[in-house]
């Protein structure tokens, strides 16, 4: 049984494989531009973050009904739990299916449905954070979340992705506000492609409690000192890093040297789909290409844990992190 974790950073979009999405088109009669699954398997090479998500907006066309999206979403909770994720926090990006038509109810009541029945049938605890896409306007963002209120009761936080260039945290102040005052966590992408300055924007302006990738902050000391101080969680996406070219090879991940730091690191899968492999896998890549030693992974698996927004089940939390500190990796070699 592989180890134990959480995952922290995980896009419900980035789980469409190309089989699931070839079957999704049939069935909603939209005509992909590639010959079959293989071909499009053979586009997941990417220059950017930006040439990924030509690609990733463009596929979410397939997505049309509540059924396809708890489809989506019961297919990843199915990979995820076969890789020991026990809790996943999963994004969903609610303004690439509003802006082509489909309702915000059918989409948060489609992975509703999934993660509704997660625990029962994959053990999986789940909570859903909506995302804004950060290369549109605040106002769009905004709409987006009153829109979201009549579905406060499934979605327990917010988030920021899309194309980071450009587009600063403060952009999204008022929207941050609003959520807090709905009592909505906070969280949000910054670090990747953006510079350190916007990790500590996030964090001032925005009041996120996790920090979504956070590579670049090793390139400002003070900033790595705060995040040390204050505990504040990173979710990092290794695989990801390398398929962006936000890294050159996995070899030279900073991971290893992050957690030297007294980083608090987690690692999760991001857009799996596109990248290259689920949470395990990702486990499994550090291990193999930056020599993380057991008890590092014990270490990564049990700030999962810690970092995920499970205060309302500190129980399972327990539990869990329990799990974790009694793991016997030579029972899983066996």
């Amino acid at each position: 049984m592989p180890l134990p974790k959480a995952e922290l950073h995980l896009h419900i979009e980035g789980t469409l494989e190309p089989g699931l999405a070839f079957a999704l088109a049939a069935r909603n009669g939209v005509e992909l531009p590639f010959k079959d699954a293989e071909e499009l398997r053979h586009a997941y090479h990417f220059e950017d973050l930006q040439s990924f998500l030509d690609l990733y907006y463009r596929l979410m066309a397939v997505l049309h009904t509540e059924d396809d999206f708890a489809e989506l979403a019961d297919a990843y909770l199915a990979r995820a739990a076969a890789q020991g994720v026990r809790h996943a926090e999963i994004f969903f990006d609610p303004q690439a299916h509003t802006s082509r038509g489909v309702p915000l109810a059918t989409v948060v009541e489609g992975l509703g449905r999934a993660l509704d029945t997660s625990e029962e049938r994959h053990g999986v605890s789940t909570r859903l954070i909506m995302c804004f896409l950060r290369d549109e306007s605040a106002a769009s963002a905004m709409e987006t979340l009153l829109a979201a209120k009549p579905y406060l009761h499934r979605i327990a936080g917010v988030g920021l992705d899309s194309a980071e260039a450009g587009h600063p945290p403060a952009k999204f102040r008022e929207v941050y506000e609003v959520a807090a005052e709905l009592g909505l966590r906070r969280v949000a992408h910054a670090g990747e492609e953006g510079p350190p300055a916007y990790i500590s924007e996030a964090l001032d302006v925005l009041g996120v409690e996790r920090v979504d990738h956070g590579l670049r902050c090793m390139e400002d000391p003070e900033l790595v000192e705060r995040l040390v101080r204050d505990r504040v969680p990173l979710t990092l996406c290794p695989l990801s890093n390398v398929r962006l070219r936000a890294v050159r090879t996995l070899e030279e991940h900073p991971l290893p040297a992050m957690m030297d730091a007294g980083l608090m690191c987690t690692v999760n899968s991001d857009d799996p789909s596109y990248f290259g492999g689920y949470a395990g896998d990702n486990f499994d890549a550090v291990q193999r290409a930056l020599g993380v030693g057991e008890e590092r992974l014990r270490e990564l698996a049990r700030n999962s844990f810690l970092a995920s927004f499970l205060e309302d089940d500190e129980e399972r939390r327990a539990l869990l992190i329990a799990e974790v500190d009694a793991y016997d990796f030579g029972a899983d070699r066996a």
